[in-house]
Order: structure tokens, then sequence, then C-alpha cells
């Protein structure tokens, strides 16, 4: 076991002198494998702490695990820091499964004190956080992903280091794991929850895989393990072209925004769209999650859309067609209340800047005459699809002319003869980056109230005067 596990993690480089390991030990048999394996081959390799959290359920039993992990850890002589998080509250406030809650409590919990560790070491040590994920956890997870129609990533399996996280004894299974323990008379705690059939995971260890290998083929697991790493070869490839792709291309990358030609995005294969978008995403928001095959189906079909067609992800992100760019976008804007004429409360997100703009819906009466001030705009509401934004420029930015023809906003700053010093100061509302006004200047052309307008958005910047252009 200890030659084994040493081996793989030298295979796949997971530590290196002089770098700390913390151990996620939750009690169970996996868990104290692996303490007890890193505690053997930890110094003069590396530092070894443990962490235990709590999760305030399964009452007795939990305060059970945390009494053993202690205990366990007195006579390892390696230091315990002990985690307590209200799981059910967590899930319940976001909307979550317990199993997710505490998974995401956790991890939160091993990355604090791994960053606080780190903070006490030599400048260019690093931590680990090593997970007790095994080779049979593997084929499950690649089996659980194929049944949730995962892409290729997902169909990899679990990695053998993905951060600073770590997972050495996906070498070994759950038999050498009991023997090993069995053997050296080291004792465990069993999760009464491991036998559930309410947790996905476990029916399909309990009951999927053990019927693939009567009633299929005895190497089912082994089988899997093996598609697995073929997959996770081409993955490894696809990344890389696509790495290469955005390389070529001349993408735009700014802090709250990851944007690629769309000509250079229009001529890839499908599989190469979505690695691309899968890139993008990396590079605005690395360790995005909860963006599924849908998702990058609708931002690839998004490319063939007009200028200014959006759609919004998980996780606070926009994809959006700029005027040649198809770009993912952070949003960044915080919301502000906006009060209807009929009393209910629009949201409209926006920053907060001077001058500010007053937002009314109201709907239209026969004959209303439309404002003529500089500052009082009207507009048809029932257009409006997206979320508004009160801003300043952007690159993509563009309006509609009355010729039905678009132009940037940079060039019509431009035409305009608007100074360069103030095109940065101007205000803009815009939905995504169709602007609706470029406030004090003129309005898109295809906002404005037509003969069967129903409902219309009065926009008043300052008291509809003028705020020192």
């Amino acid at each position: 076991m200890l030659k084994k596990v040493r081996d793989y993690m030298r295979e796949h480089e997971m530590t290196a002198p002089g770098d700390a390991v913390i151990v996620a030990l939750s009690g169970g048999a996996d868990s104290v494998c692996l303490l007890t394996v890193l505690k053997q081959l930890a110094t003069p390799e590396f530092l070894l702490r443990a962490v235990h959290v709590h999760h305030g359920i399964r009452g007795a039993e939990a305060d059970r695990d945390e009494d053993f992990a202690q205990k366990l850890c007195e006579s390892l002589s390696v230091p315990l820091c002990v985690a307590y998080c209200h799981v059910p509250a967590y899930a319940a406030e976001h909307g979550l499964s317990e199993e997710e809650a505490g998974r995401i409590l956790r991890y939160q919990v091993l990355e604090k004190e791994a960053g606080k560790w780190e903070q006490e070491l030599p400048a260019g040590s690093r931590v680990k956080i090593a997970l007790a994920h095994h080779r049979d956890d593997n084929a499950e997870t690649i089996l659980h992903h194929l049944l949730r129609g995962s892409g290729l990533t997902g169909l990899a399996g679990i990695r053998p280091v993905q951060g600073r996280r770590i997972r050495p004894l996906l070498c070994v299974g759950r038999e050498e794991i009991r023997a090993y323990l069995e053997a050296g008379h080291i004792s465990w705690c069993e999760d009464s929850t491991n036998q559930s059939p309410d947790y996905t995971r476990n029916r399909i260890r309990s009951q999927v895989l053990p019927l693939l290998k009567t009633a299929v083929n005895e190497q089912a697991e082994e089988h899997i393990l093996q598609a697995g790493q073929i997959i996770g070869q081409a993955d490894a490839y696809l990344r890389q072209q696509a790495e290469e792709i955005w390389q070529e291309a001349v993408c735009g990358r700014e802090e709250d925004l990851a944007a690629i030609p769309l000509t250079a995005f229009a001529r890839q294969p499908e599989i190469l769209k979505t690695y691309l978008i899968r890139h993008m995403l990396d590079q605005l928001h690395p360790g995005w999650k909860d963006i599924g095959s849908r998702h990058f189906t609708a931002i690839a079909e998004l490319a063939g859309k007009p200028v200014g067609s959006r759609l919004d992800l998980p996780g606070g992100l926009m994809a959006r067609t700029g005027y040649e760019t198809l770009e993912i976008v952070r949003k960044t804007e915080r919301e502000v209340s906006v009060k209807t004429e009929s009393g209910a409360d629009g949201e409209i997100h926006g920053r907060q800047t001077v001058p500010e703009l007053h937002m009314t819906v109201f709907s239209r009466q026969k004959d209303q005459e439309i404002p003529k001030n500089q500052y009082t705009k009207w507009f048809d509401y029932d257009k409006i699809k997206g979320t508004l934004s009160v801003r300043t420029r952007r690159t993509g930015d563009y309006l509609i002319l009355p010729s039905g023809g678009s132009k940037t906003i940079a060039r019509y700053m431009i035409d305009e003869k608007i100074p360069k010093e103030k095109r940065e100061q101007i205000l803009l509302l815009a939905e995504g980056s169709h602007v609706l006004w470029v406030v004090g200047f003129r309005i898109s052309e295809y906002y404005k109230i037509e003969e069967h307008t129903e409902n219309i958005l009065q926009v008043t910047c300052d008291g509809g005067k003028d705020y020192g252009r």
C-alpha cells in the first residue's frame, strides 16, 4: 500500500519537499487510511495536519466521529482542526440538498485552513488538501456523470490533482483499503448515511455497479475506469486545441469580460465551440459550476443572433453578442429598486452614478404626446426583454439608427465630435450591448414609441435638467 501510494503521488507530482498537506478526515475507512498512509510518508517529504468537519447532522453519530478523529490524531501526533457547520440551515438557505451543502461547506473549511497555514510557512511552500477518493469512487463518479449527461470532462472522472487538491488513494480500491486497515488493526467509523438509498451515489454503489458486474461483465468497473482514462486524454487534447485557437484568434480578455471574434468562433466544429466557451469561462470565472450542456448549446446558438442578444448564466455571468464578438461577462452592477406608477417594484441593474436616472413604467394613453425634453425620454417597455444597466461605454456597445442599420457607440461619439476626454463620462442606459439612450444625446430607434406600443418606460435624468455636460 505505502509503495503504491508513494509511486502514484510521485507520478502525478502531488507534493514537493517543503510542502504541507491537510487531510480531510471524516473518520471513515477511506480518510483514516489516507491519514495513516500519509503519516508514514510525510516527514521529510511534507508536513501534515488534519481537518474534521462536524456537519451539525446525524446527532450522536457525528459527535462520535469527532471524538474518534481527535483520538486518532493524538495517537499519530498529527495536529487536528475541528470545524462546526450547520448543513441543514445552509441547504435550506441556498436551495441545496444536504449532500451538496455538506460538500460545499467542507471545501470552504479546507480551503480556509489551507490558506491560513500557507501564511505561516516559508515563502514558496505550498499547502495541499488531500482527499480520500479511491478507485471505486472514480468508477462510480464516471457512471454517475454518464447518467446525468455530462460532457467529456465529467466522463473523465476524478482528477488525481486539481489545483491544490490531491487524491493519493485513486490508485487503490475499497477492498484494498479495508484490508490495509484490518491488517494494521486500525479502526474506523461507519457513516450510516452511506447505506441510505436516498443518495444517488449510494444506489450506484450498492445496486447499479453490482448488477453490471453480475449481469453484463464482471470487469465492468475496470472497463469504466479505462474508458475514463481515454476520455480524459481526449478532453486534455481538446482543451489544448481550444487554447491554441484562443491564442491565434486575438481574443479579448478583461477583468469582467472574455470575448472571441465571431468569425473565429463560427468556423470551428461544434465540439471545439464547446471547448472555446469552456476556455472563456475558465478565463473569466475559474471554478465555474452549474453551467451545463444546455447552456453551452444556447451560448453557441447566441453567436448566430443579432448584436446585443444575451443569455443570463448561473454564477452571475452573462453571454452576449457584441458588434463583432461573442462575449461572456461578469455582471458586476448592483441592484437598485425603481418604483412603477402601478405600485410594483421593478428591479433595474445598474451602478449608481451621478447624475441619477429615475425610471417609471406606465400604460400608454390614447393621443398621449411624447416629451421633447433632452433629459426625459420614453421607450417602448414591451421591447425590453433583459435587465437594464446604467453605466459608461464598453467595447461592443451599439445603437440602431433611423435607417435600420446599427452604429457602435465608439463611432457615434466620434461622428458627434464628442471630445475624447469626455467619452468615458457620458452615461448610457443599456440592455446588454444595445444602448437605449446615450444620455443627453440620442436614443436607439429600436426602442422608440410606436403606434402599437402598450407600455412605456419613462427615464428622467436629474429631474429632466441638463446635468452639466
